[in-house]
């Protein structure tokens, strides 16, 4: 059995670990408990009715959170020409094409996201085994690979969220920081899911919500009532 420490056990004597609160009291619950001397994230991870094995339930996408996610990314983009101006007065802060490839192939990573143009999508497909593992690749399913890229870099300095459903059916997202207000948590929260709810696929059966966390980085997870979030959503 893992052994937590005195905070972290403080921590599971302020709630009931069995029992699942509505949203709003949930994510009070998860800042009334972080104790990092840091201010931590706040991650929502819900358990979807989806078989990810299968490619027409796999849930994948993205979401710009309405008060951002308490970090602003580094964000890198491959375009040329006017694009590059594009990306560079949007905020990117590394744009270019073959050349940050090769930066790449030789190791650097200094970045949180990347986008990228159409037109460069071969110059970046090279680099999938590198990318695609660590969640850094541009993808047109999730809005990062686009011709209006200045567009995407703001999104994406603004608070915009890519998320896809792991094998075991979850999705995991950040939704903002313990030091947020309580409403901005709250919005942020509804935001995903209702986005969550709009890319049901229509092959899933059954309870499409299946269970619903909250926790800050450092902290234990909170139940969420799923129920109630569903028909909230309806």
């Amino acid at each position: 059995m893992a052994q937590h420490g005195k905070k972290m056990l403080e921590a599971y004597k302020k709630f009931e670990k069995s029992k699942k609160y509505e949203l709003h009291d949930a994510l009070q619950m998860v800042k009334d408990i972080a104790f990092a001397t840091f201010d931590e994230s706040v991650e929502m991870a819900v358990r979807l009715g989806v078989n990810p094995r299968h490619a027409d339930q796999m849930v994948r996408g993205s979401v710009v959170m309405p008060h951002g996610v308490g970090k602003v990314p580094r964000v890198l983009v491959f375009a040329k020409g006017d694009k590059e101006r594009e990306a560079l007065d949007a905020g990117a802060d590394f744009v270019g094409a073959e050349d940050l490839a090769q930066k790449i192939t030789e190791g650097w990573l200094g970045f949180d996201r990347a986008a990228a143009t159409p037109d460069l999508m071969g110059v970046v497909g090279r680099l999938g085994k590198i990318l695609g593992p660590r969640g850094l690749m541009p993808n047109p399913r999730t809005g990062t690979v686009a011709l209006d890229i200045g567009r995407v870099v703001q999104e994406i300095k603004a608070g915009k969220v890519e998320f896809r459903v792991d094998r075991a059916g979850i999705i995991h997202a950040g939704i903002g920081k313990v030091s947020f207000p309580l409403e901005s948590l709250e919005e942020n929260a509804q935001t995903l899911l209702e986005t969550l709810v709009r890319l049901k696929p229509a092959t899933s059966k059954g309870k499409y919500m299946k269970s619903i966390a909250l926790a800050s980085t450092m902290g234990p997870g909170v139940k969420v009532d799923e129920t109630v979030v569903a028909n909230t959503l309806k």
